[in-house]
Formats: structure tokens, C-alpha cells, sequence
């Protein structure tokens, strides 16, 4: 008897959830960093950096949750985004909310590229993932 498939039910978010904080590389050390954005009358974006010690407001940084795999690029803001991105792959069974029952239509997991939702490159998606996790619990 097969094992019972992974569920994954869609929890009806899109992108900017996931967005704040966000994991980065410092500009100035280049290790781990973290990137916030708060809105507001004046929108402020802060970098902090417990390695150099580096605190101001910035840019845009590069992420530090990003890897290249053979069909694409694989990113996350941060580990949470990652976690659902993980859970999204791995599951062999991926259900959303019919599109009557509420308004997001073209959710988070909606719009990922087919290449990621693929069940061919699943191996390959994972292992990028779990690299990329291994890349903060490291440091």
C-alpha cells in the first residue's frame, strides 16, 4: 500500500504577506543581515547587520534566500516564505479553496512558475531549498 500523500492546502496569501522582514546580504560584510519595511506617511526601510554592526536606513539589498537552479532562480524573503515554499513543493497533493469561496483568486502558490510546481523537478527544487536553509542555520 503507497503512503498517504503530502497535503497542501493553499492559505490564500500573496507575495507581499511574506515580505517583511526579509533576510538580506550586508553591503558592507556581505553576511546575514535583516531588512525591514514599515509603511507609513513616510515609508522607512531599515538594514541591520549583527555581524559589522551595521544600522541605517537603505535600498533595496540583495536577498541572501536565493539560489540557482537549472530551470530558474529560487528566492525567499525570509524563512517563514521559504518554509511555505517548502511545504508547497514537497506535498504531492496541493489543494486551494474552490474560486467562489473568497476573493484571492491568484494567490502566492497560484503564481509560481511551472517549473517550481512541477512533480519532475521537485528533487531538485527541494534540495535548492534545503540549501538555502542551511545557509542561515550555519551562520
Amino acid at each position: 500500500m503507497p503512503p498517504a500523500p503530502v497535503r497542501f492546502r493553499d492559505p490564500a496569501t500573496v507575495l507581499a504577506d511574506h515580505a517583511a522582514p526579509a533576510l538580506v546580504r550586508c553591503p558592507r560584510c556581505a553576511r546575514l543581515a535583516h531588512y525591514e519595511r514599515r509603511a507609513g506617511c513616510t515609508p522607512e526601510h531599515r538594514l541591520v547587520c549583527r555581524s559589522c554592526g551595521l544600522s541605517r536606513l537603505s535600498g533595496t539589498p540583495a536577498l541572501w534566500l536565493e539560489t540557482r537552479t537549472r530551470h530558474g532562480e529560487v528566492w525567499a524573503y525570509n524563512l517563514e516564505h521559504l518554509d511555505l515554499l517548502r511545504r508547497f513543493v514537497a506535498a504531492s497533493l496541493r489543494e486551494r479553496a474552490p474560486w467562489y469561496e473568497h476573493g484571492r483568486k491568484m494567490t502566492y502558490v497560484a503564481r509560481l512558475p511551472a517549473w517550481i510546481k512541477s512533480a519532475k523537478n521537485r528533487a531538485e527544487v527541494l534540495r535548492a531549498i534545503d540549501r538555502m536553509r542551511a545557509s542561515v542555520t550555519e551562520r
